[in-house]
């Protein structure tokens, strides 16, 4: 019998505006630790998991040929925590694929 991979990531799907609002949320959290600023923040490609709230992996385009890959927890909405970045990776291409790290 077929069931979901429970407490897996998801497959890698393209982000929706859900999840660019998510990137959003954290878009100066990044820049802080980097020191810099991304004029582009763009969700392209995602992947979640269920947990006591949610984990996204997230490959957000920040030049035309440079991706970073981040990792976001939002928590229960009881909760009434901000969502925050939790780790990442810089240097990414397009077609990096978007593992847990």
């Amino acid at each position: 019998m077929w069931a979901p991979n429970l407490g897996g990531f998801s497959d890698t799907q393209d982000a929706t505006a859900e999840i660019q609002a998510i990137a959003d949320q954290v878009k100066s959290q990044l820049e802080e630790k980097e020191n810099k600023k991304f004029p582009v923040f763009k969700a392209v490609k995602f992947r979640s998991q269920v947990v006591a709230g949610m984990n996204y992996l997230i490959k957000v385009q920040v030049d035309e040929d440079d991706f970073v890959h981040i990792r976001v927890f939002e928590s229960l909405p009881h909760e009434n925590k901000p969502v925050a970045l939790t780790s990442y990776q810089t240097n990414k291409g397009k077609h990096d694929e978007l593992t847990y790290f």
